[in-house]
């Protein structure tokens, strides 16, 4: 379903508070500047100011409560989900972090749905220490955004944090909402529900757009007290909302389909360190279906309060009904009156309308698109498409989205750029992606690295003095590749390996393809660094080479004949190959110092080459659609 925002009540709303600011000065603060506003401090919010600090970009993150990290802390849904051989960036930070905090990487695989499972508090530890260490980053909680509009190529936000208003201006504005709130306000055109097939090209999509979102989820944190442990009846409580969550006699008398797990499983699903459980669970659960972004704040917090309902029921139903009278929840994890998390688990928000938009054919089949995204990726992701709509109760006939297998896949970064609002960058959920793909972005490692991308993107619009829209792609990636992130999701060559940045720029050219596939539940895509290169592998230097003079017939390559192929891919092009160039590429694929030139080349050699020698990935830049731009070399005459 499509859905705009009208202009005119934000309008209203911005001259209101202008109005409120100069009738009771005493309740606002001077106008304060930045290079960059953040307005969320979630799971991509936190790394977007990150980076953009640590790339020199002055940067506020505006947070609503008190602490870091959203969805991994915030919301409590302190399992992450894939990526777990994917560890880049400020997400491979986190998790570096984690093991450290407690002890040993096998101490956070302490529940069978995630192998890195922590404590809520601390992530948020991690995260506000992670913040506090860049001198160019300020956080300022307890506050929320309340208007924004846009003025001599600047961003005026004003900003409420208790009783005083705050007026910021900035050059770039990061929505890192839970729900795309920033974007609607700046005006940006966005997307709620599930698309058309018709439209996006997605076979499995309906045959009809609707505005149906996934469950949320308030999640409990229940601690092991030892001892029995009284829990308090909710308001409305039904024993039957919940009797089939596990294996138990309650449902046998149900007449539903038995259920396939049992208690103590269903329990260690989420089992934490600390002696803690995080319920986060679907089966007649704790999800609750409402789709309230376009409600004011007013009609959400009222519609939560059902949400919130449903999870203490099921809190009450585990400890007084199945038995477990020594869980409840946590006393020392959220500072919060109920003990329940400071927000709750948004699966889906806001999707903007974005220069590119990722569909799942970009995923299953990124080589056979019109378009070429996958050259201009960002973040990785490995989890296959997983959509929560056990609690969605309607006329329509649903899809099953439940962990449907795809490739592993690279996210490209115009999905972060809005169609039609300069200045603005767009992370956290409400990425411009199809309502099929969310089930997939929408994971935090994969939004941990949405954020990081908005805030190299930012910080370089800053740097560079240009429109977002301008910032080149390579300058973004090769930001991120610095700070040890990856475009592509290559299996064989991790971030460690010294010809990690080679692989990733050459995969993102295209000269060279990868191969996807999903095994079982694990989502791959492999470079095939150490096989045997053959000439037809080779073959996308002929789209950025095409008067190359030389290519052999499709066979297993030699070191020599690679080198000489890259020699003639240069010459007609003025590109000067220098011998001791060469020679420190060819060092880098050989043992020691010994060089057979007539021994078969592999993919990653010729990978590794190409890069150091060709450098492609930087002399032939490309636009936001994948396309290469006019090349900056001239064909020698």
């Amino acid at each position: 379903m499509k859905q705009e925002i009208p202009g005119n009540r934000f309008m209203l709303a911005g001259a209101s508070i202008l109005l409120i600011c100069s009738t009771f000065m005493s309740s606002c603060s001077g106008r304060q500047s930045a290079d960059i506003l953040v307005a969320g401090g979630g799971t991509s919010g936190v790394a977007a100011g990150i980076q953009a600090a640590r790339m020199g970009a002055k940067t506020v993150i505006v947070e609503e409560n008190e602490w870091l990290g959203g969805m991994l802390t915030s919301a409590g849904v302190s399992a992450t989900d894939g990526n777990y051989n994917l560890p880049g960036g400020i997400w491979g930070e986190f998790r570096k972090a984690l093991v450290s905090h407690y002890g040993a990487d096998s101490l956070l695989r302490t529940g069978w749905v995630s192998n890195i499972l922590f404590e809520p508090s601390v992530g948020n530890s991690i995260f506000s220490s992670m913040a506090a260490a860049e001198p160019d980053l300020e956080v300022v909680h307890y506050a929320v955004v309340k208007a924004v509009h846009r003025r001599y190529d600047k961003w005026k936000v004003t900003v409420r944090k208790g009783d005083r208003l705050i007026r910021y201006s900035a050059k770039i504005l990061i929505d890192a909402t839970e729900l795309g709130d920033i974007a609607a306000m700046c005006g940006a055109g966005y997307d709620i529900g599930m698309d058309s097939r018709l439209e996006t090209g997605e076979d499995i999509a309906p045959g009809k757009a609707n505005a149906i979102v996934q469950d949320l989820t308030y999640v409990a944190i229940l601690k092991d007290f030892g001892i029995e442990v009284p829990v308090e009846r909710p308001d409305g409580y039904d024993s039957l909302l919940y009797a089939c969550a596990c294996i138990n006699q309650i449902c046998a008398g149900t007449g539903r389909e038995d259920p396939v797990w049992s208690c103590d499983k269903m329990l260690t699903y989420g089992r934490l360190p600390g002696d803690k459980y995080m319920i986060n669970w679907p089966i007649y659960g704790n999800d609750y279906y409402v789709n309230l972004i376009e409600m004011d704040s007013e009609a959400r917090e009222e519609a939560l309060k059902q949400a919130k309902l449903k999870t203490l029921g099921f809190v009450y139903f585990i400890n007084h009904e199945l038995g477990y009278d020594n869980l409840a929840l946590a006393d020392d994890e959220y500072p919060t009156p109920d003990r329940l998390p400071f927000i709750p688990y948004y699966r889906e928000s806001r999707r903007i309308r974005g220069k590119v938009r990722l569909t799942l054919n970009h995923i299953t089949d990124p080589y056979g698109q019109s378009d070429n995204l996958y050259r201009t990726a960002v973040a990785v992701g490995d989890y296959p498409v997983d959509h929560h709509h056990s609690a969605y109760s309607g006329p329509e006939s649903l899809p099953d989205l439940r962990f449907r297998p795809v490739p592993s896949f690279g996210l490209p970064l115009g999905t972060l750029v809005p169609e039609d609002t300069e200045g603005l960058i767009v992370a956290e959920k409400s990425i411009s992606v199809t309502n099929l793909v969310n089930g997939a972005t929408r994971l935090q490692p994969v939004v941990l690295q949405v954020g990081q991308a908005a805030g190299a993107l930012g910080a370089l619009a800053v740097r560079n003095g240009v429109k977002v829209s301008k910032v080149p792609v390579r300058e973004v990636q090769n930001s991120l590749l610095e700070a040890g992130g990856y475009l592509l999701p290559y299996l064989d060559v991790p971030v460690s390996h010294p010809w990690f940045k080679s692989l990733q720029r050459i995969g993102a050219t295209g000269i060279m393809k990868s191969t996807g596939k999903s095994q079982g539940w694990s989502n791959q895509t492999w470079f095939r660094a150490f096989e045997p290169a053959s000439a037809s592998d080779l073959s996308g230097l002929k789209e950025l080479f095409p008067r190359i003079k030389y290519f052999p017939a499709d066979s297993i390559l030699t070191v020599g004949e690679t080198v000489e192929l890259i020699r003639t891919a240069a010459s007609g092009y003025g590109i000067e190959i220098n011998e001791a160039t060469i020679s420190g590429a060819l060092s880098m694929i050989s043992s020691g110092n010994v060089q057979d030139p007539e021994r078969p080349v592999l993919r990653g050699e010729a990978a590794l080459l190409i890069d150091m020698i060709l450098d492609p990935f930087n002399k032939f830049p490309v636009d936001l659609n994948g396309s290469f731009q006019e090349p900056p070399l001239r064909e020698s005459r």
